[in-house]
């Protein structure tokens, strides 16, 4: 059968549209919300955890609805203000007296994932604060790590939802477009990295990043429902050598055209940046090169 549209790699029928409006003329009480859920369960469309895919499915139906194809009710909600990512974060107090220390005085570290604790508001603004790109609220799948020593909050590290397109390492991994389009959710991606400012400990970015490589993805099974195989970020080269992520075993795998993210001309935007990855399991690329079920 013929598609009407296809949205976010999911074919979308005629008799998928008869359907929702079907249950529209049902249910005509429903809200835009309730009517996302309903055709989740329907349709069985969730997350790999299991949580119906409800942001994906209500761009899905605006798309039809702008179309034409059905009409949806009303929104319940207005803004007078156009939607933006949170960009900032407000300020925090925390001890700014310099720390210089060996790292075998300071460990064990304490690596804490705060996404959703009472230490976000204080990851949030310590990245506002002292991050040179400053904070902006992810989208999607991420995590968020304290580390602490000493008593006291030593860096910031963040993850989120691997980017799209990325030459560098699309050609180290070797997967199609389709392999990538269904395996993408196997990478995550460090979006920041913060050691504190007036923090000076010899070797505790790399300690960090070594760490990570066993904690991130275990707690990305147990929050997402499955697993990741491969690391990766960006450095900015004007700004950074990114010793700490060779130190760490971190592959340098070329740099961005600085073109930016669906840049609509082939003329750069943006500084180039270095990409790096790392291999989580000895097979990565097999696994992220076959097409999942």
């Amino acid at each position: 059968m013929d598609a009407v549209l296809t949205y976010r790699g999911r074919r979308i029928t005629a008799a998928d549209v008869t359907f929702v409006r079907a249950l529209l003329a049902a249910q005509p009480h429903l809200s835009r919300r309730a009517l996302s859920f309903a055709v989740c369960a329907a349709w069985q469309w969730t997350q790999p955890n299991g949580q119906p895919c409800d942001g994906i499915c209500r761009g899905l139906l605006l798309g039809l609805h702008r179309a034409g194809h059905l009409v949806l009710p009303p929104p319940r909600w207005h803004t007078a203000k156009p939607w933006r990512p949170r960009t900032s974060a407000p300020p925090v107090l925390v001890d700014t007296r310099p720390l210089a220390a060996a790292l075998r005085d300071l460990c064990p570290l304490e690596i804490r994932q705060v996404r959703r604790s009472a230490d976000e508001d204080l990851f949030n603004g310590l990245l506002a604060q002292y991050h040179y790109l400053g904070y902006q609220q992810p989208v999607g799948a991420h995590l968020k790590y304290l580390v602490w020593g000493a008593r006291r909050p030593l860096a910031c590290i963040a993850w989120a939802s691997a980017p799209r397109h990325l030459g560098p390492r699309d050609r180290f991994i070797g997967w199609s477009a389709a392999a990538r389009r269904q395996n993408l959710r196997f990478l995550a991606y460090n979006s920041r990295f913060l050691i504190l400012p007036w923090v000076a400990v010899p070797h505790l970015a790399s300690h960090v990043l070594g760490r990570m490589a066993a904690l991130v993805p275990a707690e990305w099974q147990r929050r997402y429902g499955h697993p990741i195989y491969f690391l990766e970020t960006f450095i900015d080269p004007a700004r950074f050598r990114g010793t700490c992520y060779r130190a760490a075993n971190w592959r340098v795998l070329g740099r961005t055209t600085g073109r930016g993210h669906n840049a609509p001309t082939m003329q750069p935007t943006r500084p180039v940046k270095e990409v790096l990855g790392y291999p989580l399991v000895p097979d990565f690329r097999a696994r992220l090169t076959m097409p999942t079920p």
